[in-house]
């Protein structure tokens, strides 16, 4: 059975990792290039203040997925909007680990006293993250078509939105 806590600093191997595999072999993220555990520990310092948690799923000392509450947009009164994202290693899905991170995040939220609404952004065609998202109670708000392209391919987003 795994655990859940807070990332620290020491869990940016695992999460950068676990990242830059979707990076590499996925349309999970639209990055196309993999980041240095440099990038990713500014992007770690950006969490764990405020409304912007980031935790790990951790089984017998190992790292297996994360989720994290970030920036909706960088403007004042986006204060109480944050963005979900959740990534759980190949090795560990299946087992309900990121319902659970997400689960967690979420009342995390729902505790802050800041948090109106978070959303996500997902890529059209992720059956798993719609479904999980649609099981959490998330509303679906809408696609943007052909928004991005990875790997030679246009790709279209939807948006989702949970009130808290």
């Amino acid at each position: 059975m795994f655990s859940i806590r807070i990332a620290e600093e020491k869990d940016l191997p695992a999460l950068t990792r676990i990242y830059n595999h979707e990076v590499l072999y996925s349309d999970a993220t639209f990055d196309i290039t993999p980041k240095t555990e440099g990038e990713r520990l500014k992007w770690l310092k950006k969490h764990n203040i405020q409304n912007h948690p980031l935790i790990v799923a951790e089984e017998r000392g190992e790292v297996i997925g994360y989720a994290s509450l970030s920036c909706y947009r960088d403007m004042q009164a986006y204060r109480g909007t944050v963005e979900l994202s959740v990534y759980v290693d190949r090795g560990s899905r299946g087992r309900g680990v990121g319902e659970r991170l997400c689960r967690h995040i979420i009342d995390m939220a729902r505790a802050d006293g800041v948090t109106v609404t978070i959303v996500s952004v997902i890529t059209s065609g992720n059956a798993p993250s719609i479904a999980l998202h649609e099981k959490l109670g998330f509303e679906f708000c809408g696609e943007i078509k052909n928004v991005g392209v990875k790997n030679g391919r246009l790709l279209s987003i939807v948006n989702y939105q949970l009130m808290v």
